[in-house]
């Protein structure tokens, strides 16, 4: 599937999220394709592009039922007219976007905002410092900070998994932002930060998740090709990956 062109147009501040229409449009199409795979039985990895490729997924488990979703990501992804003078970039409000926060074109397709309750999302790998932490927090949906996972991932999982294990639930998504990882191990992506967690720590979180039965698939994006000539941090994600799916 080929993405809609990125494409800010005449957007100003205030407009709402740009490139909302060619978004929307979109993540119905990718919504079908993941439907059929999870309605088959299939794990899915959806590689590629930037956060809102999470808008696809979630809209295709909200037909199939009621499914959670692990948020693991550097940042909160949490902006919304609420808590922010203006929205614009929906890779910044994802979070926001599938649990129901912001304009109706883009989270209540097919009349089945939101995609994701509050109570049925966790979030994990943001630095202390994210803004919209606390909004969060008091949505209710379980937080847990780098530095907390750097201490111990495998107790990061486990309690994520706890979460979302509940019998209510039909299963669960994962959205890796590969900025996660800290600023000198990942520096090829969008928004590089310092605090972040390393690979052996990636790795130890993504296992025990993805090898969950509720587990139904992950999509991984903003690793930036471009930022990385020599192939070097593509085939240290890759390592990662590949040994967190086996």
């Amino acid at each position: 599937m080929t993405p809609p062109r990125y494409d800010r147009g005449a957007w100003k501040p205030g407009d709402g999220v740009f490139n909302a229409a060619a978004m929307a449009q979109y993540t119905v199409k990718l919504a079908d394709r993941v439907a059929r795979f999870v309605e088959e039985g299939k794990f899915v990895v959806l590689l590629g592009g930037e956060c809102s490729n999470l808008l696809g997924p979630a809209l295709a488990l909200k037909r199939l039922g009621r499914y959670g979703v692990v948020y693991l990501d550097g940042h909160s992804d949490f902006r919304t007219v609420d808590n922010s003078p203006y929205v614009g970039a929906a890779g910044g409000e994802a979070l926001a976007l599938v649990t129901g926060r912001g304009q109706a074109d883009l989270t209540d397709l097919e009349g089945l905002g939101p995609y994701t309750r509050d109570t049925d999302a966790a979030l994990l790998g943001i630095r202390e410092d994210d803004e919209y932490a606390a909004d969060v927090v008091k949505a209710g949906i379980p937080v847990w900070p780098a530095l907390k996972i750097a201490e111990d991932a495998t107790a990061a999982a486990d309690g994520t998994i706890e979460h979302l294990e509940r019998d209510e639930l039909d299963g669960f998504w994962v959205h890796l932002d590969v900025d996660i990882l800290d600023a000198g191990i990942m520096p090829a992506v969008d928004s590089p930060d310092p605090g972040g967690i390393d690979h052996a720590q990636l790795q130890a979180l993504l296992r025990p998740l993805l090898a969950s039965p509720k587990c139904v698939g992950i999509d991984i994006g903003i690793f930036d090709p471009d930022l990385d000539q020599d192939g070097v941090y593509a085939a240290e994600l890759t390592d990662t990956l590949v040994a967190a799916l086996s």
